[in-house]
């Protein structure tokens, strides 16, 4: 499906925020999804991901949640500075971003009511965080999010919001991801459950953090490839 993409700027709070945002060229309404960025900011990984997003019939927005800080886009290979950027970052604020996102799409002809999130690494614990928060959004996919049972800061760990969850619930992981334990995961899968949510948690045993980019070393071709199918047929789904 042909696209148009762009840079441009939205508004959060008093602040201007640069995302990226791409559509189909033609026709719509399509269904909103917010697109959440790794742990090494807005780069050109996420932007194509974004834009794959809107060649399978969707308006995608990638937020920049990292435009206060300088220097905010990190080499795959400089992971140090990628962790301290996210130490940076504060839930109430990324929710803050994140809802001015999900504002954006609504205000689109473009968009259809229903707003999904996915996000990957960092954004995958952010996709899951504004999803519980915000009752707008009908469904969230995030992809090996690390910290999903860690409170960061004073805030609560995004599972706490679990009974405020209105989102149905794909989420993926890696079985051999070092970042993030497959307890973390059960934990994650069974206070869902107990919320009374129905998740799936899709897990690839052989899977490393971060399998879904081929910009990285962990990259996991057939995973990506499928976890990709999957995440677009839940998605249509639940939005529509």
């Amino acid at each position: 499906m042909e696209i148009v993409k762009q840079e441009i700027t939205i508004q959060t709070g008093s602040e201007k925020m640069p995302c990226h945002i791409a559509r189909p060229a033609s026709g719509g309404p399509y269904p909103g999804l917010v697109v959440v960025m790794e742990a090494f900011g807005l780069n050109d990984n996420i932007k194509q991901l974004t834009d794959r997003f809107a060649a399978e019939g969707f308006v995608a927005i990638a937020p920049n949640l990292y435009f206060r800080f300088p220097d905010n886009v990190v080499p795959y290979s400089e992971l140090p500075r990628a962790i301290s950027l996210v130490g940076k970052l504060d839930d109430e604020q990324v929710v803050s971003d994140m809802n001015a996102s999900i504002g954006y799409l609504k205000t689109l002809k473009e968009a259809k009511p229903g707003i999904g999130t996915t996000g990957f690494c960092m954004g995958g614990r952010v996709a899951f965080l504004a999803a519980a928060r915000n009752s707008e959004v009908k469904a969230t996919a995030p992809f090996y999010g690390g910290g999903m049972t860690a409170a960061r800061g004073a805030g609560k760990a995004p599972i706490d919001y679990a009974g405020n969850l209105k989102a149905k619930v794909m989420a993926f992981f890696g079985g051999k991801d070092s970042f993030i334990p497959l307890a973390d995961v059960d934990t994650f899968r069974d206070a869902l459950k107990q919320a009374g949510k129905d998740p799936e948690v899709v897990l690839y045993a052989d899977a490393e953090h971060g399998f879904m980019c081929d910009e990285r070393p962990s990259y996991h071709p057939q995973h990506a490839k499928e976890a990709w199918t999957k995440v677009i047929a839940f998605f249509k789904q639940q939005l529509g």
